[in-house]
């Protein structure tokens, strides 16, 4: 696979925000979000990317960011964003050369979550859940990413049974005031419970959130509550207030 060579010309950069597990009170991941080399949002950056080379660029972005996290010394898991048609391109080509960039920067493949987002139609279900089947088999975490807002959800909980499942932030923002979000997630989180997959409230920002979430037993937490993201770093979180 070669990057077109106008990629080299876009200065890109990316953001690590903190995964934490509350039980053990640690950071267990970080997820990798791209930026602009000043810092720049997402969309400014793919402004400058052809429509057509938009999974292309993601990968060429993956590849910078495993180089990124090397120097930066992360010891911990890291977290990939993957849309359904970039996990099946080419037979799952993007998904290999990430684990063989991975190892060749030193970092075990097995510490690669790979996140599978919810924002665009699944054509070919049975071939998606083929290959995250035989990445898995591979050593390598499957999450789905923002659970509750697409297409990939169910047919996924079922035919992949990821190892952890991202809530949506529509479903966490003012959980502890909405009841019928908090039925929604009781429920997803006893169905997990019996498939033995991990839950994580993503985009938590208030206390009360926080709280009522803790109640019913997820440990799992992403959100601004315990750290914003870290461009070219490696943020850390307080837990002695948590």
């Amino acid at each position: 696979m070669t990057f077109p060579e106008y990629f080299q010309k876009i200065n890109i950069s990316h953001a690590f925000q903190p995964i934490i597990d509350i039980d053990e009170k640690k950071i267990v991941s970080y997820e990798v979000l791209i930026r602009g080399g000043d810092g720049e949002p997402p969309y400014m950056v793919f402004d400058k990317v052809d429509k057509c080379d938009f999974n292309l660029f993601d990968q060429y972005s993956r590849e910078k960011a495993i180089e990124l996290a090397q120097k930066l010394g992360v010891n911990t898991e890291l977290n990939f964003n993957f849309s359904p048609s970039a996990v099946t391109f080419n037979g799952g080509e993007f998904i290999e050369r990430t684990l063989l960039k991975a190892e060749q920067y030193g970092f075990d493949h097995r510490k690669l979550i790979i996140e599978v987002t919810e924002n665009e139609e699944i054509y070919n279900k049975n071939h998606l859940a083929s290959i995250l089947n035989i990445i898995k088999q591979d050593g390598v975490n499957i999450a789905i990413d923002d659970f509750g807002s697409g297409y990939a959800g169910l047919n996924m909980l079922i035919n992949v049974k990821p190892e952890v499942l991202k809530l949506d932030i529509d479903l966490i923002r003012d959980i502890h005031k909405n009841g019928a979000k908090q039925s929604v997630v009781r429920a997803v989180c006893e169905v997990c419970l019996e498939l033995g997959i991990d839950v994580l409230a993503e985009g938590v920002e208030k206390e009360e959130e926080f709280k009522f979430l803790r109640n019913i037993d997820i440990s799992l937490y992403q959100g601004y509550l315990f750290a914003k993201p870290g461009f070219a770093s490696l943020p850390k979180v307080d837990f002695s207030n948590l």
